[in-house]
């Protein structure tokens, strides 16, 4: 190999645009600038949130200070046909299915979802399970137990609370 059979990846060179040369071409005459404006002069770059000495968005809104923060969960979703594989009385537990590969982490908040049969009896326990999942796995004689979602508190939550105690 030589540095002369060296060429770059495909896609990382663009063709340059060719402004400026007739009607014909498309980009003819303004030269895909648009008519006189601030997007047509040299230098063009307006930064970002700029529009055209309006007061921008971020500023018309207000700063909001200690709001609650809504904590977002990353479900892990499984299904109930995915469960028939299990041996029959077999208690299905976020530790159990990461034994057998279905889960990854044992701390992922783990959801169960209807689609598919369920055939074996098992004992599930999980972070959220679906109204149908729950139908299908106690009609195959199986168990079913949620956990208790902590739910993170927030300021206003927390005065109110201490608020209806001095009460």
């Amino acid at each position: 190999m030589e540095l002369t059979d060296l060429k770059p990846n495909r896609g990382a060179r663009r063709k340059l645009r060719r402004v400026g040369r007739g009607r014909a071409s498309g980009h003819g005459k303004t030269s895909t600038r648009g008519h006189n404006g601030q997007g047509q002069r040299s230098g063009e770059a307006k930064r970002f949130g700029f529009e055209g000495g309006q007061t921008p968005l971020f500023r018309r809104l207000p700063k909001i200070h200690n709001f609650d923060q809504v904590v977002n969960r990353e479900w892990v979703e499984l299904n109930v046909g995915a469960l028939s594989a299990l041996p029959a009385n077999s208690e299905v537990t976020p530790d159990f299915l990461v034994e057998k590969g279905l889960l990854k982490r044992h701390n992922d908040s783990l959801r169960i979802l209807g689609n598919g049969d369920l055939k074996v009896a098992l004992k599930v326990s999980a972070h959220h399970v679906s109204a149908g999942a729950k139908a299908k796995i106690e009609a195959a004689g199986g168990s079913v137990t949620v956990f208790e979602v902590n739910v993170v508190e927030g300021k206003r939550a927390k005065r109110l609370r201490q608020a209806e105690q001095k009460w």
